[in-house]
């Protein structure tokens, strides 16, 4: 069962939060109410928690027509967002209070509300950006799941919490489809690194591809932070991600 709590419309899309198994605080994010899903996507936090960007990317893809669930994966010192007045100053301390077990716990409640609510793997993908692309590819390679996305997954090469190895290690365990969009650019994570997880996914054997942008760094989706923005790698890189979904996971 899940507890639901301060339902509301928010353009077309309905937006309620929940306690996912009763224990993970998400905010769901659906198509209109008359609009069936055609599938369930876990949507994974930057370091800044459940903020109106991430937000926006869960009403788009709600406009996609995607069930979206984010896990509140700060909940655990009560906070669902860093001080938006310290920014990265404050989100970078707050990632590290994080550990494998309880990532990994938070994510599995949102993945059993989406089975809760009818949702089987074969319609069900994860997708996350900065340190939730790295627990997006982390999650699909402990889980069969029909698709995940990383958005500049950091840690390729070292491990940023206990219980989560670095992605070069468990990329090729990867259990499904995967898709990784990166900047060249990026001062957190080298093109070298790019580049051998590039190859460490395709030993998988699951269908994997790695796109790197030239001219876009860490976080060039972010279209709340001016500075690193990269609009047309921003639009190719949502373009591709809905296309991928959209062949990988199966309508209802």
């Amino acid at each position: 069962m899940t507890a639901e709590a301060n339902e509301k419309h928010t353009h077309d899309h309905l937006r309620t939060e929940v306690a996912a198994r009763d224990r993970t605080p998400a905010t769901v994010t659906a198509p209109a109410a008359d609009d069936p899903p055609r599938g369930g996507i876990v949507v994974i936090q930057d370091a800044r928690g459940i903020t109106p960007y991430l937000l926006s990317v869960c009403d788009e893809l709600a406009d996609a027509g995607y069930l979206a669930i984010a896990p509140h994966l700060y909940h655990r010192d009560g906070i669902a967002e860093v001080d938006p007045t310290d920014g990265w100053a404050g989100a970078i301390p707050q990632m590290g209070t994080l550990t494998g077990d309880g990532i990994h716990a938070d994510v599995d409640d949102c993945l059993a509300h989406l089975s809760d609510v009818g949702l089987d793997p074969s319609q069900t993908a994860v997708i996350g950006f900065c340190m939730g692309g790295t627990v997006a590819l982390a999650t699909a390679s402990r889980r069969p799941l029909a698709a995940a996305v990383s958005f500049y997954g950091g840690s390729v090469s070292t491990s940023a919490w206990p219980g989560v190895p670095p992605l070069l290690d468990i990329a090729p365990a990867l259990m499904g489809p995967w898709l990784g969009l990166y900047g060249e650019e990026d001062a957190l994570i080298p093109l070298t690194d790019i580049n051998e997880l590039r190859v460490a996914a395709a030993r998988s054997g699951q269908p994997t591809e790695l796109v790197s942008y030239p001219g876009a760094g860490h976080a060039f989706h972010s279209h709340d932070r001016p500075a690193v923005h990269r609009p047309e790698a921003a639009v190719d890189a949502w373009r591709r991600t809905v296309d991928f979904l959209d062949q990988r996971v199966r309508p209802a």
